[in-house]
């Protein structure tokens, strides 16, 4: 299984469970340490939403919560009739512009007045 493949199954386990074990990675994908590595810098840096609690892996927000400790779903007659659920919204980014200003003398000035 190529890297882009381990990657975009982790992704796609982050999205449905909402967060996922090292362990788990290591044995699902049986990854040495090095390619686990490997594997969590990719997805810290093309997905700053995914948060590394130092177990695993964390996608806060709308993920689904995880279904490692509930029961199998049972078909039913009327799970047959609901309606497919709907996507779930895309995250938006937009660009910032951050502006810091330093002050000859703001320090001294900062411990003279209220904050």
């Amino acid at each position: 299984m190529t890297f882009n493949e381990v990657l975009s199954q982790t992704v796609a386990m982050l999205h449905e469970h909402g967060r996922v074990s090292y362990r788990a990675l290591t044995r699902q994908f049986a990854l040495d340490e090095a390619y686990l590595a490997d594997l969590k810098d990719a997805l810290l840096y093309a997905y700053p939403q995914v948060v590394d609690d130092g177990r695993g892996l964390v996608w806060p927000g709308d993920a689904a919560p995880s279904r490692a400790l509930q029961p199998p779903a049972q078909p039913t007659a009327q799970a047959a009739t609901l309606p497919a659920p709907s996507p779930p919204p895309e995250a938006e980014r937009r660009q910032l512009t951050i502006l810091f200003c330093d002050l000859v003398g703001s320090t001294a000035l900062s411990r003279q007045l209220d904050p």
